[in-house]
């Protein structure tokens, strides 16, 4: 196969090599363990559809080990408004990604692993790999209280999730991923991962929350290189490799030719929040307005993360009915997301009467639908 040959000669003369303190020598048959340079969500997502898509798994498992910044990462058939707090991630400049395989959302930054290992189909079995991230656990701290449940989570003393897991599964091919807590931020993971948004009702699929623990508060010895040695090491062995960590740039086209607009594709409105399972949502929110208090109800439908349906059921005494329908008009069909909606409620603002009060009120009921968002 042309791509794998062009991927076996980038990585023999291109990559940078990594090689731990046992001192294996470098191998490009049978296994390969490779690991990604850059921490950027997005890029790294890419390099494991460029190599579900363009390498011949057929006589080679691949382990992909990858960290990233700060990064909030749904699933395939999850509602992101349902799954963490999009305000908090604006303010905090967290980014929010979709991959491509199903499972629960997950909060990952610095402190965290990814581990991706990659077979054909037939020989896939993810009971296997989070055993061999087991196994890499006990030889690296024999102490350590750690086991795999029947859900494919790994336990640390036999109740905080360190490890969850996901998978996409092709025809021929699959790749199972999982998450392995070494020093992330548990505050901020908490904060993100709370949706605020009342009145969801969706099919997506929801996130089970656990109680989570990350190996660093077990023995402040342990650090997320040692922990990727660790596993890097017992993959080889298991798979009689060479333990031998190839590193790659995810942005370099002549490593993997195609992979700069996988990571575009992965970044665009349409694919992170578009691809939203439809959803409704019905709620009431209260305005105070010079000393009043005015319950306004507010019921849509959202499809392809845009709003398909919308109503606004406010006294008629408070905002001109034909005013409310024209913003009800702009809502419909536009992106389900609060830049758009602010750029359309200071359009209508414009046009519509030189009118202090109103002006006022329109404001206010504009900020609160955009809280909805």
């Amino acid at each position: 196969m042309v791509l794998q040959s062009l991927l076996k000669n980038c990585l023999q003369l291109s990559c940078i090599l990594r090689t731990p303190k046992a001192g294996f020598r470098s191998t490009t048959s049978g296994g390969l363990i490779i690991q990604s340079t850059s921490s950027d969500v997005y890029q790294n997502l890419a390099v494991e559809d460029w190599i579900l898509d363009h390498m011949n798994l057929e006589n080679r498992q691949v382990l992909f080990l990858w960290r990233n910044s700060p990064a909030v990462v749904i699933g395939r058939h999850q509602n992101p408004w349902q799954e963490c707090n999009l305000r908090l991630l604006r303010q905090k400049n967290i980014k929010l990604a979709r991959r491509r395989s199903g499972g629960g959302t997950v909060y990952h930054d610095l402190g965290n692993i990814n581990l991706t290992f990659f077979t054909t189909r037939k020989k896939y079995e993810r009971m296997e790999n989070l055993k061999l991230v087991v196994k890499a656990l006990k030889a690296l701290r024999p102490q350590l209280d750690v086991h795999v449940t029947d859900r494919y989570d790994i336990l640390l003393d036999g109740q905080y999730k360190i490890s969850g897991t996901a998978a996409k599964l092709g025809r021929t091919t699959a790749y199972h991923h999982c998450t392995l807590l070494c020093n992330a931020d548990k505050f901020v993971l908490s904060s993100v991962l709370k949706s605020p948004y009342k009145g969801l009702k969706s099919n997506a699929t929801p996130s089970v929350p656990a109680s989570v623990k990350n190996l660093f508060e077990e023995d402040p010895s342990l650090t997320c290189e040692m922990l990727l040695d660790a596993i890097a090491e017992e993959y080889a062995t298991q798979h009689q490799i060479d333990h031998h960590i190839t590193l790659i740039n995810p942005a370099d086209e002549t490593v993997l030719p195609g992979i700069n607009n996988k990571t575009k594709e992965l970044q665009t409105w349409e694919w992170v929040y578009g691809k939203t399972p439809k959803f409704s949502v019905s709620t009431c929110f209260n305005m105070v307005y010079k000393d009043s208090f005015l319950d306004v109800k507010v019921d849509m439908d959202v499809k392809h993360g845009r709003i398909e349906v919308c109503n606004i059921d406010l006294p008629e005494q408070w905002l001109p009915p034909a005013l409310c329908s024209e913003l009800v008009k702009s809502l419909t069909g536009s992106k389900f997301c609060p830049n758009e909606t602010t750029t359309l409620a200071t359009t209508l603002l414009r046009v519509c009467p030189q009118d202090n009060e109103l002006h006022s009120r329109w404001n206010l009921l504009c900020e609160n639908m955009v809280t909805l968002m």
